[in-house]
């Protein structure tokens, strides 16, 4: 059964290439800084919790966007970095979120 990709032109454009390149990078980078904050809370004392919910959605923004240029625009993408990237996102995200619930939950009594 052919997919749905085949039908459209792909195009091999290097501003898409390089769109998807940076996009894959700066997720993992602020993946494995969420990821490091996650492993050692102590290193971002105030406001912890807010600062890692926030990488790990502009992780999963990011590894998202990656996966949509170089599915559309890259002729040989190969996704499984930015997969990566969007597992790291998710995992800061669980995480992240039930201590920032835990910390909403202590101001209400």
């Amino acid at each position: 059964m052919p997919s749905a990709r085949s039908s459209k032109p792909s195009r091999d454009d290097s501003e898409a290439r390089r769109a998807m390149r940076l996009s894959t990078w700066f997720a993992l980078g602020a993946g494995a800084l969420g990821v490091v904050l996650i492993a050692w809370p102590h290193l971002l004392p105030a406001g912890g919790p807010w600062v890692q919910l926030a990488l790990g959605a502009m992780t999963l923004f990011l590894a998202f966007r990656a996966r949509a240029i170089g599915t559309h625009g890259v002729e040989d993408y190969d996704g499984r970095l930015s997969l990566l990237a969007a597992m790291a996102g998710f995992a800061i995200l669980f995480f992240a979120g039930g201590e920032a619930f835990r910390l909403l939950a202590a101001l209400g009594g």
